[in-house]
């Protein structure tokens, strides 16, 4: 996990000097995938628009949340941007009976997150992804960036 905060020292042709900056967490991005079984696409929308609404009812912290259909496909994506991994945790407890309600309708492909998580929150991931089909769950760690 990145520090609260840290000091850089700049080298220039005028001289070095000492910055203290903030580090703002790195947001989590999770994006998941998943085919809609043959005849199931309006359950589908019909499921993804109540389990959007309860989720903004229900969690104030997740920053963004939307879900995207491909008809021609078949296929459905979700991609949320939580603050950091305890907003994530949240919206895992949260959903989770909701989630299940997916299980008939689609089978998962992939979850892939974006940013560091804890633990509780990778076995929540792949608990959900073994409740919903056979996707992977893949964490992708930051390099380098900034927030604001």
């Amino acid at each position: 996990m990145m520090p609260d905060t840290s000091t850089t020292t700049l080298q220039s042709s005028f001289g070095s000097a000492a910055m203290k900056r903030e580090e703002t967490p790195c947001p989590i991005v999770y994006i998941d995938s998943s085919r809609i079984r043959p005849g199931r696409l309006a359950d589908v929308a019909r499921a993804a628009t109540a389990l959007s609404a309860f989720i903004e009812a229900n969690n104030p912290h997740i920053v963004s949340y939307n879900f995207y259909l491909d008809e021609a496909a078949g296929r459905m994506t979700v991609v949320a941007v939580h603050p950091d991994s305890a907003a994530l945790q949240l919206h895992m407890e949260v959903g989770d009976a909701e989630f299940r309600k997916f299980a008939d309708l689609l089978e998962l492909a992939s979850i892939d997150v974006y940013g560091e998580v804890s633990e509780s929150v990778r076995g929540a991931l792949d608990r959900k992804a073994a409740m919903l089909g056979e996707g992977a769950v893949t964490l992708h760690l930051p390099h380098a960036g900034f927030g604001r």
